[in-house]
């Protein structure tokens, strides 16, 4: 459960202001269909990050548990500092569209997934619990949490909420999450 709940918040935390959050807002306004694009949003997560959690538990298996402490507490720390870089809105949605809202949602959140902060700290949770499902279920849930409110509330949501501060916000719970992690404090 720990994995479960430690994975969501942490993956909840690293998309807000994201690209891919961006995107959701994007591609809610363009097709204006939340289920068809929830729906992608889930298809293309869970398998970014079943990839990302399996190569983490991979990981696991070849480095011992000090060095996978400091490698965890890192990856917090990059995501606390990655926060505050400001992300565009996607690019080139409009040759998606012939997919339909499912199909370019999913595609588009495919490809913005590789090799963003919340794959990154996939693969770290799955090498630090070595609980595929839990990790992989938590960080599924996680960016759910922080996209399907962009879906279900579009432009109007993107425009109230005070985003550099939940930057500073998200960025102080990974720095303590990473301090946490190098004192061995269980999560």
């Amino acid at each position: 459960m720990e994995a479960l709940l430690v994975s969501a918040g942490a993956v909840a935390l690293a998309e807000i202001g994201d690209k891919t959050q961006l995107l959701a807002l994007v591609l809610a306004a363009r097709f204006r269909a939340p289920v068809p694009v929830i729906l992608g949003i889930f298809t293309a997560t869970l398998a970014n990050h079943l990839a990302a959690g399996a190569a983490g538990t991979l990981l696991a298996a070849y480095i011992s548990a000090a060095v996978m402490r400091w490698a965890l507490a890192l990856s917090f720390f990059g995501t606390a500092l990655w926060v505050f870089i400001p992300e565009r809105e996607p690019e080139g949605q409009a040759r998606a569209s012939r997919f339909g809202a499912y199909g370019s949602t999913t595609l588009s959140f495919f490809i913005a997934e590789i090799g963003d902060k919340t794959q990154i700290v996939t693969v770290a949770l799955a090498a630090r619990y070595q609980e595929l499902f839990a990790v992989v279920s938590g960080t599924t849930l996680g960016m759910l949490i922080a996209d399907v409110p962009a879906v279900l509330l579009g432009k109007l949501a993107a425009e109230r909420l005070p985003v550099a501060l939940m930057h500073r916000v998200a960025a102080v719970v990974f720095v303590v999450l990473g301090v946490l992690v190098l004192l061995e404090v269980k999560l």
